[in-house]
């Protein structure tokens, strides 16, 4: 294990920190009430009426230790501001607020820095290079530290994405660390505060069952079914169903678990979030559009008869589409589930230790961004950050890296639409996305990206020019107010769809490699 220099990891996180600190009056989502009103519920109604309180339209929607993660925050914020502490003060905003709720998420990001610590303990220093500059530990700091998106998600748009992550990083840490049952947990506790990582479960599920479950694999690498532990299953199983009962216990008992799963899985809110999310379902959406208006002008449809959001805007809430066949949950459901069984099967076969499961962490979580239902932009987060471990120790994921944190890193731009913050998010990716190119170019000491790879991020930049620039001071902008995100939406949707299969390539190539014989 690499040590982490005690030199500089601390200053570099006190930097950014501080950074952090300089947003606090800026710019702030819908999701800053959200938050704000859970403080109130949480710290003002009984936990029987947690998951029942509908006076905002922002309801308790997060796994119960999230709500009582905002339980224990709301102690703290009654010193500021106990007025942001009633239900009935819809929309409450005030400096000691704003003060609190900043301060709030910066300062449960030190989980996160802790996390990034650890994961910078996991990979190898470059041996006969004295460049702290060039040390792989300290370029992995970097790219997790200063992320762009988590940057502007959580402490400008607003969200505790880090301190999640935080969970999300140490528990692969952990496992990289071969302590499984501490990575096991760690990943329970996550799941019981934001039910998105789901995405990753299936992932951890059949790595435990494989690697730690079972003990010991055969010549060829193939399990060996009498080596199978119940012992490690039942330690397992006591882990998960101890923060299960932690969680949702109060709730089972109250009878109250049915109304608490609605809200987690609210399917009502159709197949895309309002701003489409890069995906395949973006891609889907954009051919039906185009098919649509293409009917239309060959008098094959009937304009009037259409559905009038496929028209003109993006698609919220339940949805019909108007000349593709329209989507449902259950089909979005096999379409992800079909996309992640080659890798769960890779790990399956040949464990190839958490690394292996790492590299399939990131699929599960790429190929649930690309298919999910109602899936939002900023999840593609769950699979820049962890790939920027393999980034460091990999040419090949290096390149990968590059494409797919450049591409969704920049669909997060519509998530700051005021002409105040764009400078801000204008100058943060272009720090980390030079940073990024230079750093791991200069680590791996060879060219990263393939000419078409050059090409694509090439008309990354006119697209941004375009929809940040020109296209605002264009007389579309009061007739297609939609097109700046169509555009956007659509492009990244190829950087992430590429990304996706350059990984699922570089997985079946290590499945080419045979093990040596022991």
């Amino acid at each position: 294990m690499a040590a982490v220099a005690d030199s500089w990891f601390p200053a570099l996180a006190l930097g950014v920190s501080l950074l952090k600190c300089l947003f606090i009056s800026a710019y702030h989502s819908t999701d800053f009430e959200v938050h704000r009103n859970w403080l109130a519920i949480t710290h003002s109604l009984p936990v029987s009426r947690w998951y029942y309180e509908n006076t905002s339209e922002w309801t308790l929607d997060y796994p119960p230790l999230f709500a009582w993660f905002e339980f224990g925050l709301s102690h703290v914020a009654q010193h500021f501001d106990s007025n942001m502490l009633q239900v009935e003060k819809l929309n409450y905003v005030s400096p000691a607020t704003e003060l609190f709720q900043r301060l709030s998420v910066i300062f449960t990001d030190l989980l996160f820095i802790f996390a990034a610590r650890e994961c910078c303990r996991c990979v190898q220093e470059q041996k006969g290079s004295r460049d702290v500059l060039n040390q792989p530990p300290f370029v992995l700091a970097v790219l997790l530290l200063c992320n762009f998106g988590l940057l502007i998600v959580d402490h400008i748009h607003f969200q505790y994405n880090g301190f999640l992550f935080g969970f999300l990083l140490l528990s692969v840490a952990k496992h990289l660390q071969s302590r499984h049952l501490q990575g096991a947990l760690l990943f329970s506790v996550l799941l019981n505060l934001k039910h998105i990582y789901l995405y990753v479960a299936p992932a951890y599920g059949i790595y435990l069952l494989r690697s730690y479950c079972f003990t010991q694999d055969n010549k060829d690498g193939s399990v060996r079914w009498s080596s199978f532990s119940l012992r490690r299953l039942f330690a397992l199983g006591a882990i998960v169903l101890s923060v299960c009962a932690l969680s949702f216990g109060p709730f089972i008992v109250m009878g109250q678990l049915p109304q608490v799963v609605s809200r987690l899985f609210p399917f009502k809110r159709g197949l895309c979030h309002a701003y489409w999310a890069p995906n395949i379902w973006a891609l889907y959406n954009v051919l039906d559009k185009s098919l649509a208006t293409l009917g239309v002008r060959l008098k094959l449809l009937q304009e009037a008869e259409l559905p009038r959001a496929s028209m003109t805007g993006g698609l919220v809430q339940e949805f019909q589409h108007s000349v593709l066949p329209s989507v449902s949950p259950s089909i979005t459901l096999l379409c992800t589930l079909l996309s992640i069984l080659p890798a769960l099967a890779s790990i399956w076969r040949r464990p190839r230790g958490a690394r292996g499961f790492l590299r399939c962490l990131l699929l599960c979580a790429l190929a649930s961004f690309m298919f999910g239902w109602h899936v939002h932009e900023k999840a593609v987060l769950i699979a820049i950050l962890p790939l920027s471990i393999l980034a460091v120790e990999s040419r090949e994921d290096a390149g990968i890296f590059l494409v797919l944190s450049t591409a969704g890193h920049y669909s997060l731009f519509p998530l700051l639409f005021t002409p105040a913050e764009l400078p801000i998010k204008v100058v943060l990716m272009l720090m980390f996305t030079i940073f990024s190119f230079c750093a791991l170019r200069k680590l791996h000491s060879v060219s990263l990206l393939r000419p078409l790879e050059v090409v694509y991020l090439l008309g990354l930049v006119a697209v941004a020019i375009v929809c940040e620039v020109v296209f605002p001071l264009s007389p579309w902008q009061q007739r297609l107010p939609f097109l700046p995100l169509l555009a956007t939406s659509v492009y990244c949707s190829v950087g992430v769809c590429y990304s996706f299969l350059r990984l699922y390539v570089s997985l079946l190539r290590l499945e080419e490699k045979k093990p040596k014989q022991l």
